[in-house]
């Protein structure tokens, strides 16, 4: 598969960034019914008079557009394929955040029992249109070496 990242190609430092998706009203409001019916995410009007004071995106939609960026912008060969990290959302989506992605890969840890395999520890900011950031999540990735089957 042409154009995928492999072990080989990463260096702590690098910087990858996505291009824009739109967050709109009627997007937050239908994952927030299937995934998250809380008033500040399904009902502008009673959003109002809650601590969002309007509505806003549950921080599970903004993660899983995260995780759609990322893996456009990021495209790891066997997948984007996580071991845990940490996630915060310092602010909240509204309707109309231009959402992007930038990943800065902040270290790479050899796995002593598997050469051929290593942690990726990544910073994830999923920033809108005004630079503000939106959620911050620090994943530990798996990477594979070129000619490595992630099956041994």
């Amino acid at each position: 598969m042409a154009g995928v990242l492999y072990l080989d190609d990463l260096t702590v430092g690098d910087r990858f960034e996505s291009e824009p998706y739109e967050m709109t009203e009627a997007a937050i409001i239908a994952f927030a019914r299937d995934y998250d019916p809380q008033p500040f995410h399904v009902d502008p009007d009673a959003a109002q008079d809650t601590f969002f004071q309007g509505l806003a995106a549950s921080g599970w939609h903004t993660a899983a557009i995260t995780m759609r960026l990322m893996v456009q912008s990021v495209p790891f060969a066997n997948g984007a394929i996580g071991a845990g990290g940490d996630l915060r959302w310092p602010e909240p989506t509204r309707p109309g955040d231009r959402l992007r992605l930038v990943t800065t890969i902040e270290d790479i840890i050899p796995n002593r029992s598997k050469p051929g395999r290593a942690r990726v520890v990544a910073l994830c900011q999923t920033l809108n249109q005004h630079d503000a950031i939106k959620q911050e999540f620090r994943p530990n990735l798996m990477a594979w070496k070129r000619g490595v089957d992630p099956a041994a």
